[in-house]
């Protein structure tokens, strides 16, 4: 079973997968009439809740294809509304089943534009260009007369399935750009490049328009799948499994290396998180001038060395696992706020190579790893699981040839070649598994793009893997997911400019609560 469930709501799919399962649906004996006949009515009742966006009329931008024909079903029940309807067809109508409802928004009483409209127009443009699967540019001057709208009237545009212009695979624009909507109405299930951090400008606001899609045709959809994680399936979060009597260390046993006197904060901020994960046991090799102030800040941390620095203020870890009796732990985090000092990866690279439990690697962890003679290679030769965390600059350090195509595509890839779970932070994080299976947030809260945030999600995610490879002997894409729909919903929680501590504060209380649930 998967969690989140892989339904319509979650489920995030390619222009082939929603092409294919289209005709699958049409197939059945489903006329084209009646589901562009229902994608009208539910579009339509979308815009009517929203009286606001229809004070000034409409004007729908008619593209030659099915796109163009849901988007004059819209304008037709708008029109019967009593909203003012105008329609304007940039290119040839191709289809016949645009072309009749064309006639008949006409014949309704629809005004029709022969000349390319105002962009400053005051009505909402609906645009029904090209929907989904769009590979080809924008003609150029449709292009500059999205662009202007944009600049001269900003927010006063909706775009049906997948905005003109947008590549729905990669959420790239194609040459020459693409419409920026206020919001984009996706029918049937969403497309995985409308939640894509290169779409989110020209996508506005997102919301699913369901046809009724069949749930027999979302489960004939073969693995592995790619599911956004919403903020809503807290509620379902599968909880590691303890024994009732669970001492502390069955209940995950962690060691983290983190800080340096430069990024004393980081360590503060990691240890925080692997507290909040309410891991059994934390132990920690930290900078000097932190181990110090250990017992004041979290006295239930165990320290297990406090490490000196190099000149630069680098924290000199090499030997921090040294004499360390490894295999009993559940999991080792390495990274936030290290700084850089060279020679340090050969005293902890054989250790770790022979450690069965979960490795998870943040930051100069993983610089260290893509500095290191083979890269990313070295972790093939591990025998126990491996997490990685890299913002978008050091998963270009440590994937060199992964960089292609949208986030999902790079996570994926690199997961693939290293074995690694690989989180990919971005504004929709990316969480892909070795298998292929595939996670993305969405609906999070910017706040969490800033300093010291991604500190505190590496101690919690490598204190909750530690909780999971202790209950279950298992740390997969799931469990990440788990730990980072945690942390973007504790920030999403509190106040907005609310600094780290206090989303640290609201993250123990979430953790608390979901695993109390």
């Amino acid at each position: 079973m998967f969690w989140p469930p892989a339904d319509a709501d979650h489920l995030l799919v390619s222009a082939d997968q929603m092409l294919s399962l289209e005709r699958e649906w049409l197939a059945s004996g489903l006329p084209v009439a009646a589901l562009m006949e229902t994608v009208g009515q539910r579009m339509a009742d979308w815009c009517l809740a929203r009286p606001e966006l229809l004070a000034a009329g409409v004007l729908v931008l008619v593209g030659p294809g099915h796109n163009g024909g849901d988007g004059l079903v819209l304008g037709r029940k708008l029109l019967e509304a009593k909203v003012e309807v105008r329609l304007w067809a940039p290119l040839p109508l191709r289809q016949s089943l645009t072309q009749e409802h064309w006639r008949h928004c006409v014949w309704l009483g629809a005004s029709v534009m022969q000349s390319s409209p105002d962009p400053a127009d005051r009505a909402l443009w609906i645009e029904a260009l090209f929907g989904l699967g769009q590979k080809r540019p924008l003609p150029p001057d449709l292009a500059e007369l999205l662009s202007r709208r944009q600049r001269e009237a900003p927010r006063h545009l909706l775009s049906l399935d997948v905005p003109a212009g947008l590549d729905s695979d990669s959420g790239c624009p194609l040459e020459g750009g693409a419409a920026i909507a206020a919001h984009t109405l996706c029918v049937g299930l969403i497309k995985r490049g409308l939640v894509q951090d290169a779409a989110l400008t020209h996508v506005g606001s997102l919301h699913r328009i369901d046809p009724g899609v069949p749930v027999t045709l979302t489960q004939s959809l073969p693995p592995p799948l790619t599911l956004r994680l919403l903020a809503s399936d807290v509620a379902d979060l599968r909880c590691p499994p303890e024994p009732a009597a669970a001492t502390k260390y069955q209940r995950g046993r962690l060691l983290l290396i983190a800080g340096s006197e430069r990024y004393r904060g980081a360590a503060h901020l990691a240890v925080r998180g692997a507290l909040a994960s309410g891991a059994g046991s934390v132990e920690a090799c930290l900078p000097a001038s932190v181990a110090e102030q250990l017992w004041q800040l979290a006295p239930e941390v165990v320290l297990r060395a406090g490490l000196s620095s190099d000149h630069q203020g680098a924290l000199v870890w090499g030997k921090a696992l040294e004499g360390s009796a490894l295999e009993r732990l559940d999991a080792v985090l390495l990274g936030p706020g290290l700084g850089r000092v060279e020679g340090c990866w050969q005293h902890w690279a054989e250790p770790l190579l022979g450690f069965s439990g979960l490795l998870v690697l943040d930051a100069d962890g993983l610089n260290q790893l893509a500095a290191s003679e083979g890269g990313w290679r070295w972790l093939l030769k591990r025998s126990g699981p491996t997490w990685l965390t890299p913002h978008a600059t050091e998963f270009a350090r440590l994937f060199p040839d992964c960089c292609q195509g949208s986030p999902l595509d790079q996570a994926a890839a690199a997961a693939d070649c290293s074995g690694a779970v690989v989180l990919l932070k971005g504004a929709h994080t990316v969480i892909a598994s070795p298998c292929g299976e595939m996670r993305q947030l969405t609906g999070t809260d910017r706040s969490v793009a800033r300093t010291g945030l991604g500190d505190l999600l590496a101690g919690h995610s490598a204190g909750w893997g530690a909780r999971c490879l202790a209950a279950t002997q298992n740390a997969g894409v799931e469990d990440l997911a788990a730990s980072a729909l945690l942390h973007a919903l504790a920030a999403k929680q509190c106040e907005r400019g609310s600094g780290a501590l206090a989303i640290s504060d609201q993250l123990t209380s979430l953790t608390r609560f979901v695993l109390r649930s």
